[in-house]
């Protein structure tokens, strides 16, 4: 898988259309979750873009401190369905990671977390903090990493 990072007016209508795509193949089809994913934040994101063969099959969007969290964050964590035995998820975490510490100089990272992934994001070096939520219907839980 290659990656590449764009502001959102750095996305061409493909890229765009593509991202928007997976998020909703996954998010609202598979989970069965009808909820605003055009939620006003991409604008101040910065957009990870995992492909494979010319196709976006990972993504997510990372914030600097204060666009979503008071710490910087990664969001909207996604790998197309067919592609997760791969590996494909821990690699474009670990690249958003990184990018967070490139492009904003912060190792502090918070995420809110479906909470059928925590083991996942452990292994990945985040921390459960506070309580379980209910965001969209999904158990979540906020979770913190110190790079």
């Amino acid at each position: 898988m290659t990656f590449s990072i764009k502001k959102f007016e750095e996305l061409s209508i493909h890229e765009l259309y593509a991202l928007l795509q997976l998020r909703s193949e996954v998010f609202v089809v598979e989970q069965d979750c009808v909820y605003q994913d055009l939620d006003g934040k991409d604008q101040k994101a910065l957009h990870v873009l995992g492909f494979k063969n010319n196709e976006v099959i990972a993504y997510t969007r990372i914030f600097g401190p204060g666009d979503y969290f008071k710490e910087a964050s990664i969001g909207r964590v996604v790998v197309r369905e067919s592609e997760r035995k791969y590996g494909y998820g821990y690699e474009i975490m670990n690249f958003s990671k990184q990018a967070v510490l490139d492009h904003f100089d912060e190792t502090t990272i918070k995420i809110s977390a479906q909470c059928y992934l925590i083991k996942f994001y452990n292994s990945l070096g985040f921390k459960e903090v506070g309580e379980e939520y209910l965001e969209d219907g999904i158990p979540h839980i906020g979770m913190i990493v110190k790079q």
